[in-house]
């Protein structure tokens, strides 16, 4: 999409947000129409196309910096697009592709998110950026929802495992509840403190799976599926001076796929599909989860 004058609401209408100036030039470089490496044109040129003031301008460039989009942007000449800025539909770790995508999920004035994983970890740390640009005034949510479903504790995890078999005190299943349960508490904290700090109406909800997910699936504003496969491994890891041999698998790691709504008809029935097997183990036979 090329914005022009035309687009452009001015004389006292309503003027483009800088999340919309950034969401227009983001379509820009994933349709290759930027390059890694070409330059922005300037502020100054930007801000008269788009029909806005400079500080509107800065603030959608440093979103796409934030997004690893651009780089030198708080230098005297104009940004260049950065060299890794991911091609349209290029997978990225889970750990680098789901921060942003989260952000711009959290620009929706009611945010709603879904999460089917082994740990919560992945997740409390990429909801770190879009909580970071809200205490920054940058992301105004009026509410936000957040569903989970992680494994429940009284099942045998497929993974992580140890290799020798489990056994009933098996320190690796002992390690994963440990881990699962802190990164609840953390991820509560961090979503529940908007409430007292920016007004935001919060509500964190989890539930407890009967299986081992072999896959981890985020769903944002019920627009967009984000899927990643869990690559199970054999490795080994210290825990108080025990040295753990394990089947494990580092779902930070896997390459995350993106469905949209917006994309086409293929992506469109796969989103719709992903939200209703999401909605139907959450009303059936998911318990609630324990976390002592």
């Amino acid at each position: 999409m090329v914005v022009t004058q035309e687009n452009v609401a001015v004389n006292g209408s309503r003027r483009l947000s800088p999340q919309e100036i950034a969401d227009v030039l983001r379509d820009r470089i994933r349709a290759g129409d930027l390059k890694a490496g070409d330059r922005l044109p300037t502020q100054a040129e930007l801000a008269e196309e788009f029909g806005v003031e400079r500080g509107t301008v800065r603030q959608a460039l440093r979103a796409l910096q934030d997004d690893g989009l651009l780089s030198n942007v708080s230098k005297g000449s104009p940004p260049r697009i950065a060299e890794q800025a991911p091609a349209q539909g290029e997978p990225q770790t889970t750990m680098v592709g789901l921060a942003p995508r989260l952000a711009q999920a959290f620009s929706a004035p009611h945010v709603r998110i879904d999460a089917a994983c082994l740990t919560a970890e992945t997740l409390m740390l990429a909801l770190g950026e879009p909580v970071r640009l809200i205490h920054e005034g940058r992301l105004c949510p009026e509410s936000i929802d957040v569903r989970i479903l992680l494994p429940s504790r009284d099942i045998n995890l497929a993974f992580p495992v140890s290799v020798d078999g489990r056994a009933e005190d098996d320190p690796v299943h002992g390690r994963w509840l440990a881990q699962r349960n802190a990164q609840v508490h953390v991820l509560q904290h961090n979503l529940r403190a908007l409430r007292s700090s920016h007004g935001v109406d919060v509500r964190v909800t989890f539930r407890a799976l009967p299986f081992t997910p072999p896959v981890k699936l985020y769903l944002l504003n019920e627009a967009e599926a984000l899927l990643a496969y869990y690559m199970v491994t054999r490795r080994e890891e210290e825990m108080a001076d025990v040295m753990l041999d394990m089947y494990d698998a580092l779902g930070s790691d896997s390459l995350l796929f993106s469905f949209e709504k917006r994309s086409g008809q293929r992506d469109a029935a796969f989103v719709e599909q992903s939200q209703k097997w999401f909605d139907a183990l959450w009303e059936t036979i998911t318990t609630d989860l324990t976390l002592s």
